[in-house]
């Protein structure tokens, strides 16, 4: 046990020094620690690629976990044998890999997001404007900054999106004045925060690097902050970080229920209803990409699916069948 512990804080030194998110961190940490238990606390250094293999392939087989979370069980484990035990991990065989399903997007119809809002107050309100007007992924609109929201210009700037891309999508002008007033209790909390001998926000390292004083300006505070300061578990540094994901992930859910929606729907709905609807109102499919922040046009293409299968593409034989009874 003492070696497995050891062996764990040698892998959160080696990503704290390449600086990735505290989420990867989590996520490698944990995906370790379950291999060490699979093999009965053995160490990693005395297991072989026919090792990995037969755990990630249990990972398909017993516990049928999908694709995705399959290939970060292998990275975390490439990490682990690359960077800490310096052993890469040669050819590994016979994997049993998880199928990606081919599902479409759960989307919502105008009226059914119209019912979701109804029910939605507050900064949740705000973040679902966000997701469903502007097309953000969830993580995009808790992390966004006071300076990337560009009102004048109607647009909002997406720094470090998923794989780390910027980009520049719209900003409703529904959105404006609500944002507008929610920023100024955020600028009077903030104030307060200087006040107390904080104010001070997470910058990642190359930032906070280069630019010493930006984590006190307003302009790099959240645009969606905490209730309340919390200690950063790497650094130890008290500061105010942005609202947790999963509040607005339980209020949407919540949202959906209140409304008597039946679908499995969720956050990522409404961003996926906002290319859908755009679609639908005839917007071109490489602009909508380009909101969305797609790399494959393919990835967007999806939602043109969604549309084919909608009632005006395909007429039943139903209602000729019944007229002749």
């Amino acid at each position: 046990m003492t070696q497995s512990l050891s062996l764990l804080n040698k892998v959160r030194s080696a990503i704290r020094v390449r600086h990735y998110s505290i989420r990867t961190e989590q996520s490698y940490v944990g995906w370790i620690k379950r291999y060490i238990r699979f093999y009965n606390l053995a160490h990693p250094s005395t297991l072989s690629e026919q090792h990995v293999a037969k755990f990630l392939s249990d990972l398909a087989v017993r516990k049928n976990v999908a694709a995705a979370t399959q290939n970060q069980a292998l990275n975390a484990l490439v990490f682990l044998y690359k960077v800490v035990l310096d052993k890469p991990l040669r050819e590994i065989p016979g994997i049993v890999r998880s199928r990606k399903p081919q599902r479409l997007p759960v989307v919502l119809s105008q009226d059914e997001i119209r019912k979701v809002f109804s029910h939605l107050n507050g900064i949740h309100w705000l973040v679902g404007g966000l997701l469903y007007g502007s097309g953000l992924r969830l993580m995009e609109a808790v992390r966004l900054r006071v300076k990337d929201v560009e009102f004048e210009r109607l647009a909002i700037v997406v720094r470090q999106g998923k794989g780390g891309k910027d980009r520049v999508v719209t900003l409703p002008e529904e959105l404006v004045e609500p944002l507008q007033a929610h920023l100024k209790w955020v600028e009077v909390t903030h104030k307060k925060d200087i006040d107390d001998g904080y104010g001070r926000v997470y910058l990642p390292y190359s930032l906070e690097r280069k630019y010493p004083e930006a984590a006190g300006e307003w302009g790099w505070q959240y645009v969606f902050p905490s209730n309340k300061r919390s200690t950063d578990p790497r650094t130890e540094i008290t500061r105010r970080h942005h609202i947790d994901e999963s509040t607005m992930q339980k209020a949407v859910k919540r949202a959906i229920r209140a409304s008597n929606i039946h679908k499995p729907a969720s956050c990522h709905s409404l961003r996926h209803s906002f290319a859908t609807h755009l679609l639908e109102r005839g917007m071109d499919i490489r602009t909508v990409q380009e909101q969305l922040g797609h790399k494959d046009l393919r990835t967007t293409q999806i939602y043109t699916h969604v549309l084919e299968r909608g009632g005006l593409a395909v007429r039943s034989p139903l209602g000729d069948t019944l007229r002749f009874r």
